[in-house]
C-alpha cells in the first residue's frame, strides 16, 4: 500500500550530517538503493545517504540490521531483493531509516558501516534481462513525428497504449563510463554512406526498475502493477539520428539505439517517491480516455510522478576553461502522457512475463516549452544550440559530457535526488582492415 509512514516524515534527522543539509541529494527520507566497491572489494548493495554509502554487508555483519530483505540488498546485484516485491522493499527502508535516524544511537558505529561516496566504485544495480524503451512523450512525438507529416505527427496507437520497442539489455552501463561513437550506415545526398555518425544525440528518460514475476501467459491488470515498480533512476537512450532515419522503416529502431544506454546507479524506490505521486497527466480535449484495462481510479489520482528533470553539457573547451556546464533541457515527467503503472500493465497485456530487473525507458521526457525538449534533434528544430564561450552545436561531438540530474518535489516532502547519470562522449574506433 502507497502510503505515508514515519521513513517520510519531514522532520526525520539522520546522524550523518550531510544528510542534514538544505537540498541535499540524498536524505534519509531519500534512502536509493544500488551497488558499490571499494578497490579490491567485491561488490555489494548500499544505501545513499548524505555524502555517504550505508555498507548493507558491513551493518549486517555488525548485527545493526537483520532480516531475508537485508541479506538480499547486500548481494552484488539487487535482482533478489527485486524479486522478493515491494513488500521486502518496505521492510528493508523501515530498517535502514530506523538504524540511520539521529536518535538510534548508532552513529558511534558509523566508522565501521559508512563508505564515503567519494571513495565507492558504482555499479550497474541489477543484472538486467531485458530492457524495454517507451514512448510517452506527446510533445515528443508531436514534434519529430511532423517532420515525417505534419497532419499526423502522432503514431496511430499513441493514444491508445504505450508505444515501445525492446532494446538491447547487453549495452547499458552505469553513469560515469564512457560512450564510443559508433559507425553506421545511411543515406546521403549523394549516396549511401558508413562512418563514424554525425548525429549523436541524447534523450532524456526515466529508469523504472520492475519488481517481481509474472508467469508467462499471466498479465498485470491495473490494480497490481502499483507492486511491480521497484524503483527509478535516469536514463540516456543514446541515438544515432543519421543511422535512425535510415534503418526505423519499417521495423524500428536498432544499430542507432543499441550503441549504448546510461543509466544513474542509485535506484529511487517506489516507497521513497509516495510523496511525490501526483495524478496522471491529463488528456487533450478530444483524446478518448483509456480503454479500460489501462485506466483505474488510483492511476488516475495517483499514477503520475512529480519529478524535475535536466540536461547539461560540458564541452572539452568548458572543460579546459574550468566552466560550468551548460543545461540544454528542464523538464517535467508529470507531463508524460502514460504513467509507470501503464506501461507494466500493456507490456504484460498478452501474457509477456517481465522478470525482477528488467528495465524500462519511459522514452524522451519532452514537454510543450521550448526548454522542456529533451533531445537535440528537437532543440536544432529552432536553430543550433549556442553554448556560453561562443561554442555551437547541433549535435555532440567527441569529448562531449551529457549529464542528466533529477529531483522529485511536492509540498510539504522533503525533495529528494537522484544522482547523475553521466558520459562522455569517446570518438569512433578506426574500421577493422580487413
Amino acid at each position: 500500500m502507497d502510503v505515508l509512514d514515519i521513513t517520510h516524515d519531514p522532520q526525520r534527522r539522520s546522524w550523518v550530517a550531510s544528510a542534514n543539509e538544505p537540498g541535499a541529494e540524498f536524505p534519509i527520507q531519500n534512502l536509493p538503493l544500488g551497488v558499490f566497491s571499494r578497490a579490491g572489494d567485491a561488490p555489494r548493495g548500499g544505501v545513499a545517504i548524505g555524502d555517504q554509502v550505508l555498507d548493507l554487508r558491513a551493518a549486517l555483519d555488525a548485527g545493526l540490521i537483520s532480516g531475508e530483505a537485508a541479506e538480499a540488498a547486500a548481494g552484488p546485484t539487487l535482482n533478489r531483493l527485486m524479486a522478493m516485491g515491494r513488500a521486502a522493499s518496505r521492510e528493508l527502508r523501515a530498517a535502514v531509516s530506523a538504524l540511520l535516524a539521529e536518535e538510534s544511537g548508532a552513529a558511534s558505529r558509523g566508522a565501521e558501516i559508512l563508505v564515503p561516496v567519494a571513495e565507492a566504485r558504482m555499479h550497474l544495480p541489477g543484472a538486467i534481462a531485458n530492457f524495454t524503451d517507451f514512448m510517452v512523450s506527446r510533445d515528443h512525438s508531436a514534434r519529430l513525428g511532423a517532420l515525417k507529416d505534419p497532419n499526423a505527427p502522432l503514431p496511430p496507437a499513441f493514444d491508445s497504449l504505450p508505444v515501445a520497442y525492446h532494446s538491447r539489455a547487453s549495452s547499458v552501463r552505469p553513469s560515469g563510463e564512457g560512450v564510443v561513437r559508433p559507425n553506421g550506415q545511411w543515406r546521403r545526398k549523394e549516396g549511401m554512406h558508413f562512418g563514424p555518425t554525425e548525429a549523436l544525440d541524447y534523450e532524456l528518460e526515466l529508469a523504472i526498475w520492475v519488481a517481481g514475476e509474472n508467469a508467462l501467459g499471466t498479465p498485470v491488470p491495473m490494480s497490481r502493477a502499483p507492486e511491480r515498480l521497484f524503483g527509478y533512476g535516469l536514463l540516456n537512450d543514446w541515438s544515432a539520428r543519421d543511422m535512425q532515419r535510415w534503418e526505423m522503416p519499417p521495423l524500428g529502431p536498432f544499430l542507432a539505439k543499441s550503441l549504448g544506454t546510461t543509466v544513474s546507479p542509485w535506484i529511487v524506490t517506489a516507497e521513497a517517491m509516495i510523496p511525490f505521486m501526483v495524478p496522471a497527466a491529463a488528456r487533450a480535449e478530444g483524446v478518448p480516455a483509456p480503454l479500460p484495462h489501462l485506466d483505474s481510479p488510483g492511476n488516475r489520482e495517483r499514477g503520475g510522478l512529480s519529478i524535475a528533470l535536466e540536461v547539461l553539457l560540458l564541452t572539452p573547451a568548458m572543460r579546459a576553461a574550468g566552466a560550468a556546464p551548460a543545461r540544454l533541457t528542464a523538464t517535467e515527467f508529470a507531463w508524460m502522457a502514460w504513467t509507470p503503472a501503464q506501461m507494466v500493465t500493456h507490456h504484460a497485456s498478452n501474457g509477456c512475463n517481465l522478470l525482477p530487473g528488467d528495465l524500462l525507458g519511459s522514452g524522451t521526457c519532452s514537454g510543450p516549452t521550448d526548454e522542456s525538449r529533451a533531445c537535440m534533434a528537437e532543440i536544432i528544430l529552432s536553430g543550433p544550440i549556442n553554448l556560453p564561450g561562443g561554442e555551437t552545436r547541433r549535435f555532440l561531438e567527441d569529448g562531449d559530457e551529457v549529464i542528466f540530474r533529477g529531483r522529485a518535489h511536492a509540498e510539504g516532502a522533503v525533495s529528494i535526488g537522484f544522482g547523475e547519470c553521466r558520459a562522455v562522449v569517446l570518438p569512433a574506433p578506426a574500421w577493422p582492415a580487413d
